[in-house]
């Protein structure tokens, strides 16, 4: 069986390619997905992702899927800020954790700051529009492959 990297998508995502295109951009999160799904699958990589607009799907996402995970790439959206039972359910997992912003959040809003997720993952990408979820992808895929015998 392949390696499985996970990937969760919060609140408001399923609205990309509509939603603020002057910040979030054009492309759709099916688009990501598909982007994603393609090279997970060039490396012998299994990827499972999700979307909810409710906290308590994407902790259920993780504990079904995130034990096993070898990876898990995370958007929180706005639970970014405040969902702190999924950075428990985060936190409680042994994979990396590459948490991923579309927008460079550090140039916006100063609630957008601050990032509950931040302190239990090993890496954060932002400001690198969708792109950003393939970089952290390569980024995974490149430590599966320095760790394989």
């Amino acid at each position: 069986m392949p390696a499985t990297i996970a990937v969760i998508h919060g609140p408001n995502l399923n609205m990309l390619g509509r939603r603020e295109p002057s910040i979030y951009g054009h492309t759709t999160l099916a688009e990501i997905d598909a982007a994603l799904s393609a090279r997970a699958d060039s490396a012998g990589l299994r990827l499972v992702s999700v979307q909810s607009n409710h906290e308590g799907v994407l902790i259920d996402f993780l504990q079904n899927e995130g034990w096993n995970a070898a990876g898990i790439i995370i958007n929180p959206g706005a639970l970014t800020h405040y969902g702190l039972a999924l950075r428990d359910a985060l936190a409680a997992l042994s994979a990396p954790i590459i948490e991923v912003h579309l927008s460079n959040v550090y140039r916006r809003e100063p609630f957008r700051h601050t990032s509950v997720v931040a302190p239990v993952a090993t890496g954060q990408i932002a400001g690198l529009g969708w792109r950003g979820y393939l970089l952290a992808l390569e980024w995974l895929i490149a430590e599966l492959d320095a760790s394989s015998p």
